[in-house]
């Protein structure tokens, strides 16, 4: 059977709606400043030095932002034109230099093994569960052995009825993605008024050679 590839158009007509209806600002996730685990990962070197990073969902671009101030060469993907424009201008008006475009996590418009870093503050949890596997073979692909990449979404443990409707567990995010990527560090905040609802983040490493088999 023939994989797909890239989102499907109710997909994609859903998010440009979104950003063309409702100013970016009053997007409940939207935040002036960059994600605390994009700080993190810049300040602890997790991200190399003046890398090619790849933000995916990047929306209205607070963390590309944050990446430019720290000299790396930036670029960032939303399914939404409109929030790649708005990231775009912000940058513009803080000169700093990014890449952002209307661009499909499902179908990356970057070649194989020509990114250093990865971030995913908030995309992933978006993917339906039947493309996870694609979404997966993506990160993979335009990441370079070794590259480090950020991933942190909203856990199962949120029970809200606002917030993305695939909430994945941290088993369902190991079993996609360990025979690829070295896990070393996952954190889980349970959630409040300052950290948003209950999410994981995990900092992978992409795997230079296969995983060790069972013993």
């Amino acid at each position: 059977m023939t994989r797909r590839k890239g989102s499907s158009p109710e997909t994609r007509s859903q998010w440009r709606v979104t950003y063309e209806e409702t100013p970016y600002e009053e997007l409940p996730w939207f935040d002036p400043d960059p994600a605390p685990e994009v700080v993190f990962a810049i300040k602890s070197g997790f991200f190399p030095p003046a890398g090619r990073v790849l933000d995916i969902g990047c929306g209205a671009g607070s963390n590309l932002l944050e990446l430019a101030r720290n000299g790396y060469d930036v670029h960032g993907v939303d399914l939404s034109p409109k929030a790649a424009r708005v990231a775009l201008e912000r940058a513009q008006a803080a000169g700093l230099a990014v890449d952002a475009r209307e661009g499909d996590a499902l179908d990356l418009p970057f070649g194989n093994s020509t990114l250093d870093a990865l971030v995913d503050i908030g995309c992933f949890h978006t993917i339906p569960i039947d493309r996870r596997e694609d979404y997966g073979r993506e990160v993979q692909r335009v990441l370079r052995p070794d590259g480090a990449y950020l991933l942190s979404w909203v856990a199962r443990e949120h029970t809200g009825a606002q917030g993305p409707p695939h909430r994945p567990s941290l088993n369902e995010v190991t079993q996609l993605f360990e025979r690829s990527f070295l896990f070393t560090r996952t954190d889980y905040f349970p959630g409040g008024d300052r950290t948003g609802p209950p999410h994981y983040s995990a900092y992978l490493r992409h795997r230079a050679s296969p995983q060790p088999p069972r013993v």
